[in-house]
């Protein structure tokens, strides 16, 4: 992983971010608000490479908002990709090596409970690791934080709370499942017995990786369909972009606001 932050370094030496945003599908236009100082493909980031989801651009935006600098993630890889846990928690530790305090991770998401329909933007409070796996799995590095990180709090209290005064609608958990087929009736049945209250395949390991290296972590997820067996229409990824590009400017407007308010957050505890 170090000839990824090598790259990085040796195309923006001067950036110091204070903040990462990981963009997952569908949301590679919510930051449209954002000035762009320079671009650099994921395909010329070492161990990266090119996003192979549907929905990610598979750039990193060295960007600001307010004369505050900051780095985005255009798209992420996941773990159905077959690529291995690397390029997913990549863009978490180049985070940490330039300096970052503080990251926002992003979905979209099927919903479970009644009141999160599609549209709806969910903060997440907590989350369901079903991936079969973990990206602290092997031999223990101890740049990677402690062997066995506490996870009782993943997602900061106080950042949940600046994406709600963003614009959020509501809060919930989120459980991951691996992928890449959408789940069945039955198992929505199970995970909502199990707490979830929105269904994706994402978000989970970058989130585990952050904590584990004493990251303030956010989470931000795009409810675009109604889980298995919830709804009348077959799952499709098309529908669910189609509803992330509908709720584009609600996504642009909590990303801006919930920016602004985590850099004053920082900059009161600075």
């Amino acid at each position: 992983m170090g000839e990824a932050v090598a790259a990085v370094k040796k195309a923006w030496p001067q950036a110091k971010p204070r903040l990462g945003i990981i963009l997952g599908s569908g949301w590679g236009e919510a930051v449209s608000g954002f000035t762009v100082k320079a671009e650099l493909p994921y395909a010329k980031i070492p161990n990266l490479g090119k996003a192979g989801a549907p929905g990610h651009a598979g750039e990193l935006l060295y960007a600001e908002l307010g004369g505050k600098e900051l780095f985005i993630f255009q798209g992420r890889h996941h773990i159905y990709e077959g690529e291995g846990w690397t390029p997913v928690i990549l863009p978490v530790w180049i985070l940490k090596q330039f300096g970052a305090q503080t990251v926002l991770l992003t979905n979209a998401s099927g919903g479970i409970r009644e009141d999160l329909r599609p549209g709806t933007l969910m903060a997440i409070e907590d989350h369901i690791n079903l991936l079969g796996g973990s990206p602290l799995t092997g031999p223990h590095n101890p740049a990677f934080g402690e062997r066995f990180p506490d996870q009782t709090a993943v997602y900061d209290h106080d950042l949940r709370q600046a994406l709600i005064a963003a614009g959020a609608d509501a809060s919930g958990v989120y459980l991951a499942t691996a992928g890449p087929s959408f789940e069945t009736p039955a198992e929505i049945r199970a995970f909502r017995a199990l707490g979830a209250d929105v269904v994706g395949m994402s978000t989970v390991p970058e989130a585990v990786f952050a904590n584990a290296l004493g990251l303030k972590i956010a989470g931000l997820t795009c409810v675009c369909n109604w889980a298995a067996g919830l709804g009348d229409e077959k799952l499709t990824a098309e529908d669910v972009l189609r509803t992330a590009t509908e709720t584009m400017p609600h996504m642009r407007t909590v990303l801006e606001g919930f920016a602004e308010r985590t850099f004053r957050i920082r900059q009161s505890a600075d």
